[in-house]
């Protein structure tokens, strides 16, 4: 081992030794950590700054108590969380995720994941995140009400646009970024729309921000298959999932002229060879939140459900992970390899397994991380914090431009620097190493803070 792989590898047994018990944000620190040895070699006034371990150690942690009252009338105890992680290079952003899995590990993952795929957009946000562990299914409307209530009476001391802008993310949708809003609008008697993103289009919400996480994963994959000489045409794609993230890519390789032929859901997949009839599919899962056997059972003779197995059985050309963090493994990556995958790109955060991500790079697959291809969703958050703060809107089309226009510029900065330091075409190294650059100049030139 060089000196610089040991230099690393003690700050990540630090790291570690710090924060036991959290795997998954062990987990991210390491996947950024493998990148970093030609960095620090080239440039070793990182390591010698503390820049690496400032990094890893978020500037605020706040774990609250939620109490609030369900419909019959009995008080319910939740956990409430938010990392505000690194503000370097403008206020903390990033998302509140409500689900039963949530914990300060999760949170932290998603938070340090967070800074460097803020930063790879160009624009001045830097990351945080939040979240409970209160779970919104099968409450009713009242319920999920007072819940976010109860939960911004507390957080919305720690926030405002210029500090933390919250968006939303698994659990927390329109509905539940209303809710917060409100209570905040309450509390501070301030119509300061800027300090969430994800509203409603009626009350400072953007257009295409309901899509851009799904769509801006399809316009980074067009840059892949650019790069590469070719395009969408005719190609068999499968995306795990089937919530926004994932519905959202389907609607987008479509019109870009893939052909999506499978998607899932927690009980099992759906094949649908002529292509996933999106249409249906939003009326089931967006509407009747039905499950994606019922699509298989409307379609009887022309797409079929497997509630065993993965998703990644499917022979595909591009795959494109949308659920859940860990959710590829090694010998789903296996499979894939075998079935001559071309391109994975996360859609989801950390959805892929350091495992099957290293299964990846021993092969000719192209692997796009979700801090670069999944990176749309905040970028236009972004945008609409500047409709915000000049009292403006935008058309759809003049906003998905620049949703395309910031796709395609984090595609150009990972080959760039992928290429620059010895890497051609790794995506995963040039997206940690020029998110970590960016972020990293930003805290040298503000001293030790």
């Amino acid at each position: 081992m060089s000196k610089v792989d040991e230099t690393v590898q003690d700050l990540y047994d630090e790291v570690v030794a710090r924060n036991p018990g959290e795997a998954e944000f062990h987990q991210a620190v390491r996947e950024v950590f493998d990148s970093l040895g030609p960095v620090v070699a080239r440039h070793p006034h990182y390591a010698d700054a503390g820049i690496i371990e400032r990094l890893c150690e978020p500037e605020r942690q706040i774990i609250f108590r939620v109490p609030w009252v369900d419909d019959a009338g009995r008080v319910r105890i939740n956990r409430g969380f938010r990392v505000e992680f690194n503000s370097a290079l403008g206020p903390y952003k990033g998302g509140l995720r409500f689900h039963p899995s949530v914990y300060l590990g999760v949170v932290k993952f998603l938070g340090f994941e967070q800074i460097f795929k803020n930063a790879l957009t160009g624009l001045p946000i830097g990351g945080g995140k939040g979240g409970s562990d209160f779970d919104p299914k099968g409450r009713s409307d009242g319920e999920i009400m007072r819940f976010c209530q109860s939960f911004m009476t507390e957080l919305y001391r720690h926030l405002g646009e210029h500090t933390d802008v919250p968006a939303g993310d698994i659990g927390v949708g329109g509905r539940e970024i209303g809710y917060l809003f409100g209570q905040y609008k309450r509390i501070t008697n301030r119509y300061e729309s800027g300090v969430l993103t994800g509203k409603g289009l009626s009350w400072g919400g953007s257009q295409v921000r309901t899509e851009a996480t799904g769509y801006g994963v399809a316009f980074f994959i067009r840059e892949m298959l650019r790069a590469r000489g070719t395009d969408f045409d005719g190609r068999r794609v499968v995306v795990s999932g089937s919530g926004n993230v994932a519905l959202y890519a389907i609607e987008k390789v479509h019109q870009l002229g893939g052909r999506v032929i499978a998607c899932s859901d927690s009980a099992g997949y759906v094949v649908d060879e002529e292509g996933i009839d999106l249409d249906l599919l939003k009326q089931i899962k967006g509407v009747e939140r039905g499950r994606v056997s019922d699509y298989a059972a409307l379609r009887v003779g022309a797409a079929r459900f497997v509630s065993s197995g993965s998703i990644w059985d499917v022979p595909t050309e591009i795959a494109i992970p949308c659920a859940t963090q860990n959710e590829l493994t090694e010998a789903d990556a296996d499979r894939l390899v075998g079935n001559g995958c071309a391109i994975v790109a996360e859609g989801a955060n950390m959805p892929a397994t350091r495992e099957a991500i290293k299964t990846f790079a021993k092969s000719t697959v192209a692997f796009a991380p979700g801090k670069a291809a999944n990176a749309g969703g905040v970028a236009t958050s972004a945008l609409e914090m500047q409709q915000n703060a000049s009292r403006d809107s935008w058309s759809f089309e003049y906003t998905e431009t620049r949703l395309a226009d910031i796709m395609r510029g984090i595609h150009e900065n990972c080959l760039r620097t992928a290429d620059e330091y010895g890497s051609p075409g790794d995506y995963a190294l040039g997206a940690n190493i020029a998110g970590f650059t960016h972020v990293a100049d930003a805290m040298l030139a503000l001293g030790v803070i």
